[in-house]
């Protein structure tokens, strides 16, 4: 937080602040203003201020951002830019001294010491000299730190304002910093494990060839393109994509591509499938074919891992995209595909949330009585690894403070690992819902087939499939963050 100091001999009272009582900002007028007027601004720097300057400015210097780089250097830890600490001054004029309407000519400033996160500024201006001629003011401009070590010593000059202003203050927005440390958390575990031999299927758009690329080239895949190959190599030259020693299986359209790609997976040539720009249900029908098809045992489901800006932990929400009203039958195989592949997440015991409307259990609402049972089947084994809880509102299962306010007792709600949808159309809306007006990047996979299937919608990001492969990676190894099997 902020605080600002008007420090001035010829009006004391302004000694705390410099705004007036109203919550008006005034400034000082040419006339007012005497030889040894100071004004100060003290300010605690903090990681995000240097972050937010890094996105105005465009400076991306690794020694202000990348704190593994600043730690190998003589400054010990990430350091502000030196024109950071330097804005401080701009803020001390424009709003104190001389204040509003004031017009910044020039400055010579240096830059004694760097700054670093949890620094406290003072950033103090002193009237020096005074011209009639255009009302210039000279300012003498120190800045120290919490140690009272100078970081930026100069000059500044200015030109006063010769009419009295005052003005309300203007409330300045919120800024956020966004990391998208789930989703930079899934690419790093990924990194470094042997790529999955993958088939892309019908790779014959931009993002979907595109997506492919960018997994080949960060490690996660070795591709097999399977589609029309002059479409393909169209798609290639339009965006500059070089496929040298890429192999392409050659068909006539996405039918066919469709099923030369669970050909590959039945004779063993790869681990792996993905959806490139043709319809879920021509890839799915071949993956369900009973007779030489991907079935297993399981169930298959589908499985958003969805990576919110706002938390460092990945979300799995599943059934999305296969099932569309699944029995209690289907729901176990559902679950225990999502626990499966938390696991494959480096999430230690996985904890499950059984959504519905309300979270009390009704005859009236089917899900209830499935998640009640869903929860019962797991206290006797027959769900393994996970912690289960439902029937749960989504608020409850999500908000801590809204599952207090409802009495619930939980182990689950307020920090699932897993939201388990009652049928397709919620989870498809929710899992919208959070890519679009949350921000989130969701990663697609089809899980219980004989292999990992990268799912993606048509109109998904280049970013979006990179992180399903990532997750393919890890599925398909049963490796987690701490690398253990």
């Amino acid at each position: 937080m902020d605080t600002l100091e008007h420090l001035s001999p010829l009006d004391a009272a302004e000694l705390a602040t410099g705004v007036t009582q109203a919550g008006l900002i005034e400034n000082r007028t040419f006339d007012e203003i005497g030889i040894g007027d100071t004004a100060q601004i003290v300010r605690t720097v903090t990681q995000s201020d240097i972050e937010v300057f890094a996105n105005v400015s465009g400076d991306v210097n690794p020694a202000h951002l990348d704190r593994g780089y600043a730690e190998g250097t003589m400054f010990h830890g990430v350091i502000a830019h030196g024109m950071l600490g330097g804005s401080l001054f701009s803020t001390v004029l424009g709003t104190l001294l001389p204040g509003p309407g004031t017009i910044y000519l020039g400055q010579d400033l240096r830059f004694r010491r760097p700054v670093k996160p949890n620094d406290t500024l003072t950033a103090r201006v002193t009237v020096r000299e005074k011209y009639i001629a255009k009302h210039r003011v000279v300012l003498d401009c120190v800045c120290i730190n919490q140690d009272g070590a100078e970081v930026i010593g100069g000059s500044a000059e200015v030109m006063a304002p010769t009419e009295k202003v005052s003005r309300k203050r203007m409330a300045l927005p919120e800024v956020s910093i966004i990391h998208h440390q789930a989703y930079a958390d899934l690419l790093h575990r990924a990194e470094g494990l042997p790529p999955l031999k993958t088939a892309i299927v019908h790779p014959c758009d931009p993002d979907s060839l595109c997506g492919a690329l960018k997994a080949v080239a960060a490690g996660f895949i070795d591709p097999i393109l399977v589609g029309p190959e002059t479409k393909i190599r169209s798609v290639a030259a339009a965006c500059g994509l070089d496929l040298e020693n890429i192999p392409i299986v050659n068909t006539s359209h996405s039918h066919a591509a469709a099923e030369a790609a669970v050909s590959l997976v039945r004779a063993g040539s790869v681990k792996a499938l993905m959806k490139g720009s043709l319809h879920t249900d021509e890839l799915m029908h071949e993956v369900m074919v009973r007779d030489g098809g991907l079935r297993t045992a399981r169930r298959i489901s589908h499985a958003y891992i969805v990576l919110l800006p706002s938390s460092p932990r990945p979300l799995i929400l599943s059934d999305c995209a296969i099932n569309i009203a699944p029995s209690l039958e289907d729901k176990i195989d559902i679950v225990q595909n999502a626990i499966d592949l938390a696991l494959s997440l480096g999430i230690a015991v996985p904890k499950v949330a059984l959504l519905s409307a309300v979270e009390t259990v009704t005859a009236r609402i089917p899900s209830t009585l499935d998640a009640a049972a869903l929860c019962k089947m797991a206290e006797r084994g027959q769900i393994r690894g996970g912690l289960l809880d439902g029937p749960l509102a989504f608020d409850n299962a999500v908000s801590a403070a809204a599952a207090s306010t409802k009495g619930i007792v939980s182990d689950v709600a307020g920090s699932p690992d897993i939201l388990i949808v009652p049928n397709i159309e919620a989870g498809n809306m929710l899992g919208k819902q959070m890519t679009l007006s949350d921000g989130a990047d969701a990663a697609g996979l089809i899980l219980g087939a004989s292999v990992p299937i990268i799912l993606t919608s048509r109109a998904d990001s280049v970013r979006t499939r990179l992180a399903s492969c990532a997750v393919a990676v890890l599925a398909s190894r049963g490796i987690g963050q701490d690398g253990v099997r």
